[in-house]
C-alpha cells in the first residue's frame, strides 16, 4: 500500500474544532498525525498508508479537506534518485 504525506493546516481559531473533527474520525486517526500547534504552526502532519489519495483524504476532517495537501511519497535510496535523474 502506498504512503501519503498529509499536511492539513488550520487557523488558531479552528484548532479545537479541528481536534474535535479529527477525534470524530477515530482516536486511531488522531494518532497518525503530528501537530505544530504548540509552536504556532497550526498544521497536522502525517505519513499514512492508504489504498489511494482519496482514501488518504478521508483521514482529514471534511471541514479541512479543501486546505489539505496530500502527496504520495516513496522512500528511495541515493542511487535510485541518481538513476531516476539520469533516465529523464
Amino acid at each position: 500500500m502506498p504512503d501519503f504525506l498529509i499536511e492539513s493546516p488550520h487557523t488558531k481559531e479552528e484548532c479545537l474544532k479541528a481536534l474535535d473533527d479529527t477525534l470524530a474520525l477515530g482516536e486511531d486517526v488522531l494518532g497518525k498525525f503530528e501537530y505544530g500547534c504548540m509552536t504556532g504552526d497550526h498544521t497536522a502532519y502525517g505519513i499514512v498508508q492508504a489504498a489511494d489519495v482519496d482514501t488518504a483524504k478521508r483521514m482529514v476532517p471534511e471541514s479541512l479537506r479543501s486546505k489539505a495537501t496530500i502527496s504520495e511519497v516513496t522512500r528511495i535510496s541515493a542511487d535510485q534518485i541518481r538513476q531516476f535523474h539520469q533516465a529523464a
